[in-house]
Order: structure tokens, then C-alpha cells, then sequence
């Protein structure tokens, strides 16, 4: 059984599949069909609503791809499809701003830019172009053109009213807080069962006795196994409902991360410390899988082209384990084992990252090259720490890669190339042909290995040039040729 919110309903659902989800639901079993299907992967935005959940005393909002997200999400939160916009007999004042400015002409697209023109609205403090394209750049638009999008944002942003969530906030959280107890949910419906424990010692017990069940973070990369390939998922065990996996603190030399953290509550923890990496985060897919998307699960997934194991890699994270009672740490540069493969035993999960902070003498860049600027896939990744004595030789380094091997993986015989020396162009030179020790990568539909490794070396060069800034125009031109 799960509980939640459908705009202000309370909704009690027994029994439904745990492979449901909320844009299916949404549409066959409340009738509500504005919120539409564009691409079943969470890339078009058009299936975007918002979920509310309550933080500190508040309502808290934030929009999700509702295409790739499971009914079991909604346990304990708001949710806000498009129809519930309207205000009595009025439109909601993003939708009228979306009419007026002309933003809209096939109209598919435009319940889920409504949503996300609502959200942003409730997180924003007035009018930042920045944080307007933020919010909108999981949405597409095939027709109409972006800038009357932006203009209707703008409006919305710039002269706020208030409406009925805000006049209801307390009732709502009142609401939220009724539901919220030590209750354990489990959903089971055609043969699928979910599981969601509200503790580390549950889900540790849970997983001891199915260690073929799989967990349910954020599931931005497990739905697509359901929406995509039609794949039974038989035993979840769903992980949103524990908060200590959630949580993240600040120690004196490292940033520690809950394995269930949201990338995007983890770019806004990490942007003061390590600004470059909260950077790239911007970069990570859209807000909307953002959100819900985990840290824990971007690196349990094993992916040979995370965007986040790279970066990790070259700060020497280490993760901490847990089997059952027992805990272990393990450095990052030992858990990726093979494509798809890891260090993880069965039974074990991933409870926390921690980061050591950059210090002064250390150099941390990374970059990501695909076909898009936002919203896809990396061809490669690189990710570059140094560390410089005074005289300016390098005394440590850590290089790493995604796109370049079956694994996220560090470029060893490049590290030893630079360590000892000063950085100079004939030092980067070596540790450019080094980098063809280290890795032979294969051809796929994103590029051609040849293409990879000639950016690989280009990604170490532009990382020599924002240190040194030696590098002219000219010299580039003749790296690449």
C-alpha cells in the first residue's frame, strides 16, 4: 500500500504494479491525460509534473519525468499534474504567460513546460536567464521556438502571484506530515513486488534475503530496462523512503555524500568546495532527472560513460559498504571490476562517497565532449587533478577518463609521465602519447576510437592551457594535426 497526494486528494492505492509508472498512471487509472508521452527515456520532457514533499516545515518542489519514474516514488509526497494547475475557473498564470507570449503551437510539448515554468517559479527568487534555461533544458520543442518559452518564463519570474498552493501550503504539509509514520509499503500486483524499508537496517536485512533484488534510487537509469526494453523487474527494493542514504555532511578534509543523494542536492553541496565538478553537474542530463537521479546509483551502475565515476577517480573518492552488520571502505579505483561489473558483493549496497576537499596546491578540472551541449550522453570524459610543489614540479596526479575502456578508468602510464617534471609542453607531450598506453578504445555510434583518443589528448592539453596558459592558438592547431 502507498499514500500520497494527488493535488490535494489523498490517494490509498492497495494494489498496483510496482512497475507502473506515474505518466501510466496518471493517464490509465486517473483519467488525467494532459501529461503526455514523448520518448519513454526521460529526454523529451513532455511527460514532465511536479513532486512535492515537505522539508523543514515547507513544501519543497521539484519537477520529474514522470515516464521513467515508479508509482512507489509517490509514497509520502504531492503530486501535481497539469490539470491541477487551473485555478478555480481561471488558468494558472504560467499558463496564461505561455498563451499570451505565443509559446505554444502543436501544444504536445506544452504541459510539460508549464510544469517546469510552475516549478521554477516556486524555487526562484525573481529573474535569472541562467535558471530559467536550467529548468527549461529538459524540455523540447519541436515547433514553436524558445524564445517566446523564455519569454513566458521571464514574466512568470519577474511578477509572481500567488496562487492556490501557496494559499494551501500548511494544509498540504499538514497532509504529508498524517501520512508520513515507521509504516513499511510494499506494492505487489501481477507477480511484481516493491519493497520500501524506512531503515538501513531493513534494507540491509531486506537485501541479505533477496540478494537478487534490485534496488530503486532514482531509477532514471532502471525504468528505461521496463519503458525501453520490457523487462520484468520481478523484486524492487525502493530506496527513496530512507533519509540517512539521503543525507550529507561537510568534514574537515572531505565532503561525505548519501549513496542516495540527488545529483542535483549534490551540485549544490559540492558547487563552494569543488565548483568544477558542481559545473559539469549542469551538464548531467536535465533538472528533471537531476532530481531524482542518485550518486549511489550513477556509480553502482558500473557505466563505462558516467559522468560522475571519472570525476571521483580523480579525487580519490572512496565509498563506504555495507553487507547486513558488516561495513568496509573501499578506494573507487578498486570497485569498477569490468563493463558492468563491480566490486559490490551480494547483499551489499553503496551508504555513502566521501570527497576529499581540494586543497590549494591541487589543480581539479574536468570536462565532458558529446554530440549536444545538454542533455546527453558523454563520447569521452575527462577528469584532471595535479598537484605542484613551489618550484612548479608535479608531485601527484590523478587522470581519468569515461569513454575510454570498459570501465571508468585512470590513465596510469599518463599519470607517471607527468609526475617529477615540470609542466611544460614537452612534458605534456609524453604524457599525450602515454595516453595510447593506457587506452584502447572501441568505435561505437558516438565516435570512432581514433576520435576518442585524439580527444583525450586535446582534454589534457586544454588542462595543461588553463594552467599554464603557454598554449597559443596556433600550437593547439598543431597538437591536433
Amino acid at each position: 500500500m502507498i499514500q500520497f497526494l494527488l493535488n490535494q486528494t489523498l490517494v490509498t492505492e492497495q494494489s498496483l504494479d510496482p512497475e507502473t509508472t506515474v505518466l501510466n498512471y496518471l493517464r490509465q487509472n486517473q483519467r488525467r491525460c494532459g501529461t503526455k508521452e514523448g520518448c519513454a527515456s526521460g529526454d523529451c520532457g513532455a511527460c514532465t509534473v511536479t513532486l512535492g514533499r515537505v522539508e523543514a516545515g515547507k513544501m519543497v518542489y521539484e519537477t520529474v519525468n514522470s515516464c521513467i519514474t515508479f508509482v512507489s516514488s509517490l509514497q509520502g509526497k504531492q503530486l501535481i499534474a497539469v490539470e491541477d494547475l487551473r485555478q478555480g475557473d481561471e488558468l494558472h498564470e504560467v499558463q496564461k504567460a505561455l498563451a499570451t507570449c505565443h509559446a505554444s503551437q502543436c501544444g504536445f510539448c506544452t504541459p510539460g513546460f508549464a510544469m517546469s515554468l510552475f516549478t521554477l517559479q516556486k524555487n526562484s527568487e525573481g529573474w535569472r536567464r541562467q535558471e530559467a534555461e536550467q529548468a527549461l533544458a529538459g524540455n523540447l520543442c519541436r515547433c514553436t521556438g524558445y524564445r517566446p518559452i523564455i519569454d513566458a518564463a521571464r514574466q512568470v519570474c519577474e511578477r509572481p502571484q500567488p496562487d492556490s498552493f501557496a494559499q494551501r501550503e500548511a494544509q498540504t504539509v499538514a497532509k504529508l506530515m498524517a501520512i508520513h509514520n515507521g509504516e513499511e509499503q510494499e506494492l505487489a500486483f501481477n507477480g511484481n513486488r516493491c519493497l520500501l524499508p524506512k531503515s538501513l537496517d531493513r534494507l540491509a536485512e531486506l537485501l541479505l534475503a533477496h540478494p537478487e533484488a534490485k534496488l530503486l534510487a532514482g531509477g532514471t537509469d532502471l525504468a528505461l530496462q521496463v519503458t525501453q526494453s520490457y523487462k520484468p523487474l520481478p523484486l524492487v527494493i525502493a530506496l527513496d523512503q530512507i533519509a540517512t542514504l539521503k543525507a550529507c555532511r561537510e568534514e574537515e578534509q572531505a565532503i561525505v555524500l548519501g549513496a542516495g543523494a540527488s545529483l542535483q542536492s549534490c551540485a549544490t553541496l559540492l558547487r563552494p568546495h569543488i565548483p568544477a565538478f558542481a559545473q559539469v553537474l549542469e551538464r548531467f542530463a536535465s533538472l528533471q532527472i537531476r532530481n531524482r537521479g542518485t550518486l549511489g546509483g550513477n556509480i553502482a551502475n558500473g557505466s563505462p560513460i558516467g559522468d560522475t565515476p571519472p570525476m571521483l577517480l580523480a579525487l580519490n573518492a572512496t565509498l563506504t559498504l555495507q553487507r547486513g552488520s558488516q561495513i568496509r571502505t573501499l578506494p573507487l579505483d578498486e570497485f569498477f571490476v569490468d563493463y558492468r561489473k563491480t566490486a559490490l558483493r551480494p547483499g551489499e549496497f553503496i551508504l555513502s562517497i566521501s570527497v576529499p576537499k581540494v586543497t590549494a596546491s591541487q589543480h581539479f578540472r574536468a570536462w565532458k565532449v558529446s554530440k549536444r551541449l545538454e542533455d546527453d550522453i558523454s563520447a569521452v570524459f575527462g577528469a584532471f587533478m595535479l598537484e605542484r610543489d613551489a618550484d612548479g614540479r608535479v608531485t601527484a596526479a590523478r587522470i581519468a577518463f569515461g569513454g575510454m575502456a570498459a570501465t571508468p578508468k585512470r590513465a596510469v602510464h599518463c599519470e607517471s609521465a607527468l609526475v617529477g617534471k615540470p609542466l611544460t609542453q614537452q612534458s605534456l607531450a609524453l604524457a599525450c602519447r602515454a595516453l595510447e598506453q593506457d587506452f584502447t578504445p572501441l568505435s561505437d555510434f558516438r565516435a570512432s576510437a581514433a576520435y576518442r583518443l585524439q580527444v583525450a589528448k586535446n582534454l589534457l592539453r586544454r588542462y595543461h592551457a588553463s594552467l599554464t596558459e603557454e598554449l597559443t592558438l596556433l600550437e593547439v592547431t598543431d597538437y591536433v594535426q
